[in-house]
Order: C-alpha cells, then sequence, then structure tokens
C-alpha cells in the first residue's frame, strides 16, 4: 500500500511538472527562470514525458520536434487509446446504406465515417462479432482503417487501367482499388511476404475480386518483374509510429539507427515503384507513397530524396481532409510543393498517424544529383537562432478539414521560412 501511495506520489509531482514546463515554453521569456534556458526545460519535459508515457529518448524527441507543445500531450494521450473500429463498404457488392440498415438490424451502433469517404462506417459498439457476421463472410465489408482509405483515394484508379500495389497484404487497399476499378483492367497485387499472400488472396476472394493478379516479389524487382503501370499504390514498410496505440512496443524498440534503416528501404522502394509507372500514360502516370509514421525521416525526406533523382512532382491528392506537409522544420527545409502532402494524427483526425503522397511522373529519365542531403541544412548563423525557438520552428502549409473534423486556429500557412544566409566572398580584380 505504501508503495502505490509513493507511486501515485510521484506520479502527480511529474504531471504537475509536466503542466508547469509547458506553460513556462509557451510563455518563455515571461515565466522562465534567468538562470534556465530553453534547452534546459526542453530537456526536463522529455524526460517527465519518457517516463509518464514509456518513449525511449530518441522517439519522444522526434515527436517533440514535429508536434507543437500545446498539441503534443494531446497526442501522446492519443496514442494511448485505440482508434475507433472502422469498416469500408464493398461496393463491388453492396451499398453502403443496404450495408450499414443490416448491420443496425443485428446490434450493431455505427455512423458514417464523415463527409470525405462514401463508403465508410465507424463503429461505436457492437453486441455481434463484425469479423463473423453473414454480410463479413459474403464479402460485403472490410474491417479497415480510416486512414488506410486515404492512398487509395488519393490514386483513385480508373476502370480498365493497369494498376500495381506493392505492398498489398492483407489486401484491404487491393480490394478497394479493385472496387473503384470497377473490376476492370489488371491488378498487380504484390506482396515480399509469401505467408502474407495467403490471407491477401482469400480476402480478394472474399470481396469478389476478378480483375487481381497475386504475386510474392521483392517490391524491388520492379520494373524488371513488369513496369509501365498507369498508376502505383506503395504503402511502405515503416517503423509504425503512427500505430502507437495498436503496438506499444514501438514506444522503446525504434532507435535513430533502426529510423533510418528503414528510410534506406522505403528510398528504394519508392525509386522502384516511379520506375514501375507509365510516364506517357494517357490517363495515369500516378504514383502514391504512404506509411503509418508521423515522423519526417520516414516521409518529407524520402519524397524529397526522390524529387531529386526522379522526374516526378507533387500534386494535390484532391482530399480536403488533412494537416500539409512540412516544408521546413527546426533547421531544415524541403521542397515548396511539400505542403501538397497530408499529414493525419490521431489527436486530430481520429485516426492513425499516417502520411500521404501523389506524385506526377513526367519522364523516364533519371536526374543528376548534385546534393545527395535529403534535407537543407540552415547556415550556422541561423543554427544558434534556431536554438532559442526550437519548437516554433515546425512549418507546414495550408490545413484543409471538413466532415466535422477540429483544425488548429492559428493558420501556419502565412508563416514563410527563412531564406538561407550564404557567404559572400570577396575576389579581388585580375590585374
Amino acid at each position: 500500500k505504501q508503495w502505490y501511495q509513493r507511486r501515485v506520489a510521484i506520479t502527480a509531482g511529474r504531471n504537475e511538472r509536466i503542466r508547469s514546463v509547458l506553460a513556462t515554453l509557451a510563455d518563455f521569456k515571461t515565466l522562465r527562470q534567468e538562470d534556465r534556458n530553453r534547452r534546459e526545460y526542453r530537456s526536463l519535459l522529455m524526460s517527465d514525458l519518457c517516463k509518464h508515457y514509456e518513449y525511449n529518448e530518441f522517439l519522444m524527441g522526434q515527436l517533440m520536434e514535429i508536434m507543437p507543445y500545446g498539441e503534443l500531450i494531446d497526442l501522446l494521450d492519443a496514442q494511448e487509446t485505440r482508434r475507433p473500429v472502422t469498416i469500408r463498404a464493398n461496393s463491388l457488392k453492396t451499398r453502403r446504406r443496404d450495408l450499414a440498415q443490416t448491420l443496425i438490424n443485428r446490434g450493431v451502433n455505427l455512423d458514417p465515417i464523415g463527409k470525405w469517404s462514401k463508403v465508410g462506417l465507424v463503429v461505436y459498439n457492437t453486441s455481434v462479432p463484425l469479423g463473423a457476421t453473414p454480410e463479413y463472410l459474403a464479402g460485403h465489408y472490410m474491417l479497415q482503417g480510416a486512414s488506410s482509405f486515404i492512398p487509395v483515394m488519393a490514386l483513385h484508379p480508373k476502370p480498365g487501367e493497369r494498376v500495381l500495389d506493392m505492398c498489398a497484404a492483407p489486401g484491404g487497399k487491393s480490394a478497394y482499388l479493385a472496387a473503384l476499378m470497377k473490376n476492370t483492367g489488371m491488378l498487380l497485387s504484390n506482396d515480399a511476404s509469401k505467408d502474407r499472400t495467403k490471407a491477401l488472396t482469400a480476402n480478394l476472394h472474399r470481396l469478389g475480386v476478378n480483375n487481381a493478379i497475386v504475386c510474392n516479389y521483392d517490391g524491388l524487382a520492379f520494373p524488371k518483374v513488369m513496369g509501365n503501370f498507369d498508376r502505383v499504390l506503395l504503402d511502405a514498410p515503416c517503423s509504425g509510429s503512427g500505430v502507437v496505440s495498436k503496438d506499444p512496443s514501438v514506444k522503446q524498440s525504434k532507435d535513430e539507427q533502426e529510423i533510418l534503416k528503414i528510410a534506406e528501404v522505403q528510398k528504394k522502394l519508392l525509386l522502384a515503384a516511379i520506375d514501375s509507372a507509365d510516364h506517357s500514360s494517357k490517363t495515369g502516370g500516378y504514383i502514391v507513397y504512404s506509411t503509418c509514421s508521423v515522423l519526417v525521416q520516414e516521409n518529407e525526406w524520402v519524397v524529397d530524396y526522390v524529387l531529386k533523382r526522379r522526374h516526378v512532382k507533387l500534386v494535390p491528392l484532391g482530399l480536403d481532409i488533412g494537416k500539409a506537409g512540412f516544408t521546413r522544420i527546426n533547421k531544415y527545409r524541403f521542397d515548396k510543393s511539400m505542403s501538397l502532402t497530408k499529414r493525419y494524427y490521431p489527436h486530430t483526425h481520429n485516426m492513425d498517424g499516417f502520411f500521404v503522397a501523389k506524385f506526377k511522373k513526367t519522364s523516364n529519365a533519371i536526374k543528376t544529383v548534385k546534393d545527395d542531403s535529403p534535407e537543407v541544412k540552415l547556415s550556422d548563423d541561423e543554427d544558434e537562432e534556431d536554438d532559442e525557438d526550437m519548437n516554433d520552428d515546425v512549418v507546414d502549409g495550408d490545413e484543409e478539414m471538413e466532415g466535422g473534423l477540429t483544425d488548429t486556429d492559428e493558420e501556419v500557412s502565412s508563416v514563410q521560412p527563412k531564406k538561407l544566409k550564404r557567404k559572400k566572398k570577396k575576389t579581388k580584380n585580375a590585374t
């Protein structure tokens, strides 16, 4: 009992200190102690948050860099709770309205997921197992996270096209692609894991997909295996930092070295996906890249990397939901078009953390790379300036929200990043 009371007291004291430090950082010039700088407060905050939420220092540090302090606690709290169960009505076999009524009659309490989706339903509670209803077994719906709808909607395949899903298992996205294609054209559903292709094949059969070919290749084997696709979807393997509520082990298991290794694989896969697309396609030439991670190393850095190496450009996703990707974060800047990418957070959109980028391929040629670094670093003069305002330098593009979702009150799109400072060398005139 004494041990429990002591733990409660320690936790209460830590929570109070977290609130106090956050308040100080919010109004640093007024509330700071004169003998302490911003880095000391940030270090204290990181230590307390790591203990309270059981993250390692690297991952917590990354989250502190990408999130304003005012939202950081909301994100961490949201990651402690699993997202609502969502299902996707299979338009190859039913309509959402009919499916919803049938499930309501079976004792399922549900609603449309939002204005942004015509096929999604969110389930609040149910008296029957959703994975064993006659409608599920008949392929009328797929248990699928809301965030995984978005890459498919962004790719927006047309009937009759040739489409590649590079990392397709367990099949939710492939089946959605087939539904949008109205079971026409050709869908190549690939996965590198032979065991996972079993679930992929089973789901495609259950959902009535008959325009798909299931194959088992390493994604890097494309386009040698097959190429010239109208559209390519790459839902890349990632750290899972956006789905901590599903896998809490991510909090401690992911360190900097592992993240960098994952990012290297993502870069290679995305280059292969781009090379597999047909830039001369009359209807397509599009590639969508997505991850269930919120880390910049797996998202903006990877996108910036391929923009320098292939003749592609970022284009709008065509969706109103989501926050714009970062064009600048702390001391790094990315391509200005990075604001066309979208980020999704558990505390803002009530779905798993996700990142989605859409490319349009303009040529098969490979660019000559002059600068191998995926990010642009500020000069040393600005480095010191950034240390004083570390969390204030998180800048993204326009934020568009719809369907009852709330957004932050600040409009960060008006914030213009500082220009790079370049030191001019004095040259003497030749005599």
